[in-house]
């Protein structure tokens, strides 16, 4: 595999550090924290790419997943409301299709190969292809302490549907045709993941662990990243507080479990009883991971496809997500439009952090997508949505339509969105040649 990745060093990246606990800097102008400038230079460097796909099973309402025109003039359907304030920075893609999800037709059969376009193996066997972060792991997430980091919101569900492994619904990141990533759904251990050497519950708060080494570096900063420096240690102490204070509430509510209480002790830093604060704790932990250049990969599978969560949070308690895909009622769009709000989370978030000329936003890209259109199975086309600027590579306020094109693979796009990170490839999945508008 042949690649053209920028050279990062990452024993010269810049880190704070205490006693079982590393933390990566976040930009700041007046120290080079990246790790990749030449010899004698003085001046910052630039920020990396960021990649994070956020993924939504069963698909949207029927009727109000829609973009028309361009720019701050851009009109958004119902579902894509959440994201007004960010016409400029995104890319609606309509048409493209994944063949090889449309063999099995069924939940399980059109996930599992979401982000890789390969074939899935049926009948009690697991094989798909290794996805798009994976494969950039290897290469673009080897400067950092993270390759990539996987988080999700619901359980994997190990059963088999209709002949197919419901592994694939629960998966969209795959390290290897024959391997699911892992998937974190716990936010303390995604957090430790990302700060502590050993990841695990320890006594003493990330923050407390390295405040004497943030200190003596807050002494040679210039006054504008001394406030960069105290806004990030409070995010993350925001973020330690949440995530302490969110494992004590009790059962998921997300779901609906089969006992009116526990029948084992409930385990230390469980997941959040809330699935609003859930989602958002996640998002938070994906800013913080790309903020400090901890992680560069992300993916966040906000439910499964055939998912089992409910909402209580939004008065949608009577139906699993499964179930409600099945409609276009007002209850299935009041869920479609927040899970849309977890993106608009996100990119409000990265575009307040300046990492020099632009914003984390400008130097991320966000892939939304969903494995069909519609809860009917309706996968002729996808669910495409691409938010941020790619380092400047990726310009904003436009659609872009394939529909009816012959060449209207999904690893069309991919090639492209890896193009952007400088790795090139000559094919990817069933696909040859990038998509050249993107």
């Amino acid at each position: 595999m042949k690649t053209n990745l920028t050279s990062h060093q990452f024993s010269r990246r810049a880190f704070l550090r205490g006693v079982g606990v590393t933390m990566a800097l976040p930009w700041l102008e007046s120290v080079r924290v990246w790790g990749d400038e030449p010899a004698g230079s003085k001046a910052a460097s630039e920020a990396p790419v960021r990649l994070a796909v956020l993924f939504s099973g069963n698909g949207f309402h029927s009727k109000e997943w829609w973009a028309k025109g361009e720019g701050k003039q851009m009109e958004l359907g119902k579902v894509l409301a959440p994201l007004t304030d960010f016409r400029e920075k995104l890319v609606f893609v309509r048409g493209l299709f994944n063949a090889e999800a449309r063999k099995g037709n069924i939940h399980s059969s059109q996930t599992g190969n979401l982000l890789s376009g390969a074939p899935l193996a049926s009948g009690g066997e697991i094989r798909s292809g290794t996805s798009v972060d994976q494969l950039l792991a290897q290469t673009y997430g080897r400067s950092t302490k993270v390759p990539s980091l996987v988080l999700g919101c619901e359980k994997s569900n190990p059963s088999v549907h209709k002949n197919y492994s419901m592994l694939y619904s629960s998966h969209i990141s795959w390290s290897s045709p024959t391997t699911p990533t892992p998937l974190e759904i716990y936010p303390a251990l995604a957090f430790d993941r990302l700060f502590k050497d050993e990841v695990s519950k320890g006594d003493q708060s990330v923050l407390d662990a390295v405040l004497a080494d943030a200190s003596s570096l807050r002494r040679n900063l210039s006054v504008n990243d001394q406030r960069k420096l105290d806004e990030y240690l409070d995010s993350v102490r925001d973020v330690e507080r949440r995530i302490e204070n969110a494992g004590k509430k009790g059962e998921l509510q997300g779901w609906r479990p089969t006992l009116a209480k526990p029948n084992i002790p409930r385990p230390a830093d469980g997941i959040p009883q809330d699935i609003a604060e859930h989602m958002r704790l996640m998002c938070d932990i994906l800013v913080l991971g790309f903020q400090t250049d901890t992680t560069r990969i992300t993916t966040l599978k906000l439910n499964n496809d055939h998912s089992s969560l409910r909402f209580p949070n939004l008065n949608v308690d009577y139906m699993i997500h499964h179930l409600l895909s099945h409609s276009d009622t007002a209850d299935w769009l009041k869920v479609n439009a927040f899970f849309l709000e977890q993106l608009a989370y996100i990119a409000r978030k990265l575009d307040a952090i300046q990492e020099g000329p632009r914003t984390l936003l400008d130097n991320s890209m966000l892939l939304y997508c969903s494995s069909m259109m519609t809860g009917n199975h309706n996968n002729d086309q996808l669910p495409v949505l691409l938010l941020g600027g790619g380092g400047g590579r990726v310009k904003g306020g436009r659609i872009l339509d394939y529909t009816g094109k012959p060449e209207r693979q999904m690893c069309r796009l991919y090639l492209s969105m890896m193009d952007k990170m400088n790795v090139r490839l000559p094919k990817f999945g069933d696909a040859a040649k990038a998509l050249e508008e993107v």
